[in-house]
């Protein structure tokens, strides 16, 4: 059994709206910060308890100002409409990564169903 990609360094471009992050196995994601905020793992957009994940609008300017680890397993991205309770783990990062352009569609048909605007 193989071990699973492990970040090697995330950095943080701000000006560029997004993460980047150096895996252990060569790749490197460059995961926008659009996405990575109205995606956040956190109970306030995936719902608490029953409640259904919520559609977060007007984030397309958002962008990450800091980036705290947490533990060996996640990091919690802070951003500037001062949201910052995510825990982004190195799996659902990766995962952000591989999976990005159907996210982010899935994403833009929601706010389209919506009448709602990034």
């Amino acid at each position: 059994m193989s071990e699973a990609p492990w970040p090697l360094e995330l950095r943080v471009r701000r000006e560029d709206r997004l993460l980047e992050i150096d895996w252990s196995d060569g790749r490197r994601d460059r995961l926008p910060a659009e996405m990575l905020r109205v995606e956040s793992p956190s109970a306030e957009v995936q719902g608490h308890g029953g409640e259904t994940k919520k559609i977060v609008a007007g984030k397309r300017m958002v962008a990450i100002v800091g980036a705290e680890a947490v533990g060996n397993y996640a990091v919690r991205l802070i951003f500037d409409d001062g949201h910052d309770s995510g825990l982004y783990t190195w799996e659902a990062l990766r995962r952000f990564g591989t999976d990005q352009a159907r996210i982010f569609a899935d994403y833009l048909a929601a706010l389209e169903k919506r009448g709602l605007s990034r």
